[in-house]
């Protein structure tokens, strides 16, 4: 089971440290954006395990070498396969996959619901592009018989929501206190039985 002082200690070196950098092309840095996407999961009554996700969702743009805005570049980060790869070490898959599939999510709303590309934002145009557009029939299908498809289109919803630079928030140290123990606690019980 994993310690959840260290963990905090290392969430809180991440987001603190690489948390400033711009997220995409909006007027918010990427801790403001995780922090309204875990207060509008929170809101929503959801589980600590999905409020966790909403929170780490863009993890992975915080843990490689890339640059902070590599989709400018032409280069797709798959923020969604580190981030899920770093949460898979750390959680239980209720906070990996969500994280793992939630740019998965993105091309099958683009895919099934009128309007979704459309308000998209350039920067999520741009990484769409990069990302395979939207899903076909076929990978819709297969996309929905996943185990944690229907948390990863939450996650994603929430995602498109948070992106205002002037939203109130809980802290960072606040939403840790509240899931760690929580989700680890779960982690540890279900290890146990």
């Amino acid at each position: 089971m994993t310690n959840s002082g260290a963990l905090s200690a290392e969430i809180r070196h991440i987001y603190l440290g690489e948390g400033h950098h711009a997220y995409g092309l909006h007027h918010l840095n990427q801790l403001q954006h995780a922090l309204q996407s875990a207060t509008r999961a929170e809101a929503q009554g959801l589980s600590p395990a999905l409020v966790l996700a909403a929170l780490l969702h863009d993890v992975g743009h915080m843990v490689h070498d890339l640059g902070h805005a590599p989709a400018e570049e032409g280069v797709d980060d798959r923020h969604e396969a580190l981030g899920a790869a770093w949460a898979a070490e750390r959680f239980p898959p209720a906070v990996s996959e969500p994280i793992r599939l939630h740019v998965a999510a993105k091309r099958y709303l683009c895919a099934t619901e009128a309007g979704y590309q459309a308000a998209l934002s350039k920067d999520s145009v741009l990484s769409l592009a990069l990302q395979g557009g939207p899903m076909s029939p076929a990978e819709q299908r297969a996309f929905l018989a996943l185990p944690y498809a229907q948390d990863a289109l939450t996650l994603r919803r929430i995602d498109e929501k948070a992106k205002d630079p002037h939203a109130v928030t809980p802290t960072l140290d606040q939403f840790l206190t509240k899931c760690l123990a929580a989700v680890l606690g779960t982690q540890a019980s279900a290890a146990q039985a």
